[in-house]
């Protein structure tokens, strides 16, 4: 790589500020060539594009920060062979070029990325595929689709019935199974039933390899993943192109890493193996092991180089599976990469930029100045690899050992075993959303995902903070003594409720909030919020309802402290 393309090269990063995180580009040198300006900014891609977002709107920018794509959509997908996916708000999704322009005539439930000048869409039921100038070059026909790999591709024509097609949608070979995946160097598994064995069979649909596994993945550069367990206590292995094992079926996990390797994951604790592994690094040629199991997780290699994490340290390995002894070993949990002559190290949930001997040459700021004598500083807890939680202690407040020890415990720091496995994982981090006058309003976040289960749960909490005084306010210090706040607020929540009643659950009585209902103000509004799975199912999240003060002015003591300490 020569000089005059590393110099533009741009990394994303972010800083904290009173207005919450904000994201810009700085070059190698760790100097602002875009000034932090978006809500959430991806790295620049090959074609010198890189997708932002403004509030809730993705874009595209280039490396002058100009916007190519207008913050509009959704969100938008990496380029893939010069066209991107982006959805647009209740329309659905489309396709644009790198300059912006929309490729497709129609917008779409789903579009897949670009892989060999094709991309399949699904319009109703049924799916079909577009062109690289967005056209309908197959039309929707297929129950399912799949990309293409040397021009052919599997589609699911009706039940029982496959079939391997070109880039034309001419069929080059049915097959009559009830099961089948992705095509891969030749070979496609399938099951004749659904609750039958898994095997393999070549384009012209002979049988090549029996089904024996209950399991079985598309082969890469002449191996395939399989599983024969029966139930979570997995049996993988990998096998060659003949039905051999390269690797027998002993392992918890088995990952395809690039350059001939394979990660092979042994279950930390057998009787719960859904906790996770522990990996060594083999030889995917030969089978042979490199080296012991040693490693928490193992990244793809990229290059010369794979990044892997052990206990809470983040380093690269070299190909046979040892750490690279003049690459820097950096304190926390993530992936590590080389990107322009620097280590890009997105570790506990953080970005930070490395030279290559392990000088710092950027990570995010961890204190936010409030006024001249008070500022926010961002602590880390990091006492089990799968515990982490940032959280805010202030300096300058009123009463200051007292509001910090609360701001601890509400982050949830508590006491965590440093070296025995958690049956959990728990991240916790913190948002300044308001700073107004007297009063500091931080946002809480966390989410516990017990290994195994279907879905996490998250947590939220607001924190109202009066800096003269370092009382935390309460939802009922808003309003007037004796004035019923919490049946007027609920009957406003009801009446929404039931201009909407699809997304809450039916409930035989009127909701009614608690006193210490979750809360937070804006300067115009007053935003009450529910739990998930309390009054709504899970996907909805923390439902909320946006009460504007005029509407509850009669109720608000505008002589209190609270409502003073903002207004």
């Amino acid at each position: 790589m020569n000089n005059n393309r590393i110099e533009r090269v741009l990394f994303p990063v972010s800083i904290k500020t009173i207005g919450g995180q904000k994201w810009g580009y700085i070059d190698q040198s760790g100097q602002f060539q875009i000034y932090p300006q978006f809500t959430e900014a991806d790295g620049f891609q090959d074609n010198g594009l890189a997708i932002v977002w403004v509030d809730q709107q993705a874009g595209v920018i280039d490396k002058t920060g100009k916007f190519v794509i207008p913050p509009i959509y959704e969100w938008i997908q990496p380029f893939s062979e010069g066209l991107a996916v982006a959805l647009l708000e209740g329309k659905g999704n489309l396709v644009v070029d790198e300059k912006g322009q929309v490729v497709t005539a129609k917008h779409y439930p789903y579009i897949s990325n670009y892989k060999e000048g094709r991309a399949y869409f699904q319009d109703g039921n049924l799916s079909g595929y577009l062109d690289e100038k967005g056209r309908e070059v197959i039309p929707p026909r297929y129950e399912y689709a799949n990309d293409f790999h040397d021009g052919k591709a599997l589609v699911k024509i009706k039940e029982q019935n496959y079939a391997l097609i070109n880039k034309n949608g001419e069929v080059l070979q049915p097959y009559f199974y009830e099961m089948m995946g992705d095509y891969g160097e030749g070979f496609i598994s399938f099951r004749k039933k659904y609750d039958s064995k898994s095997g393999y069979v070549n384009e012209a649909g002979k049988v090549v390899i029996p089904p024996r596994f209950t399991s079985a993945m598309p082969f890469e550069k002449g191996r395939a993943i399989v599983n024969l367990s029966e139930n979570s206590k997995y049996q993988y292995g990998l096998i060659a192109k003949n039905g051999s094992y390269v690797i027998p079926p002993f392992y918890h996990d088995i990952n395809i890493i690039g350059e001939t390797r394979v990660s092979l994951g042994k279950a930390i604790d057998p009787e719960y193996p859904s906790i996770g592994s522990v990996f060594a690094v083999a030889d995917s040629k030969t089978g042979r092991l490199l080296t012991d199991f040693l490693y928490d997780t193992v990244h793809d290699y990229d290059g010369e180089f794979s990044s892997v994490i052990q206990g809470t340290e983040s380093f690269f390995i070299n190909k046979m599976g040892q750490k690279v002894p003049y690459l820097p070993v950096i304190d926390g949990i993530g992936h590590l990469s080389i990107e322009g002559g620097v280590i890009k190290a997105f570790v506990d949930e953080r970005i930070s930029y490395y030279d290559l001997k392990g000088s710092l040459i950027w990570t995010q700021n961890q204190t936010i100045p409030l006024t001249k004598k008070i500022s926010i500083i961002e602590e880390k807890y990091r006492p089990n690899k799968n515990y982490l939680v940032y959280y805010p202690q202030i300096i300058g407040v009123a009463s200051q050992n007292n509001v910090n020890q609360k701001l601890k415990e509400l982050s949830q720091v508590k006491p965590i075993p440093a070296h025995e496995p958690l049956y959990y994982s728990y991240s916790g981090d913190f948002t300044v959303v308001l700073f107004q006058k007297y009063l500091l309003e931080l946002e809480l976040t966390g989410y516990e995902y017990p290994f195994g289960a279907a879905h996490g749960m998250p947590t939220l909490t607001h924190v109202n903070l009066d800096l003269r005084t370092g009382r935390m306010y309460r939802l009922q210090d808003l309003f007037k003594r004796g004035r019923d706040y919490i049946n007027v607020i609920s009957d406003i929540i009801n009446k929404k409720i039931n201009e909407q009643p699809e997304y809450y659950f039916s409930q035989d009585e009127p909701a009614v909030i608690k006193e210490d209902q979750p809360f937070y103000v804006t300067n115009e509004q007053l935003v009450i919020y529910f739990a998930p799975y309390e009054i709504a199912s899970f996907a909805v999240g923390f439902p909320e309802f946006e009460i504007p003060y005029r509407e509850i002015r009669s109720i608000i003591d505008k002589n209190g402290a609270f409502w003073r300490s903002f207004h």
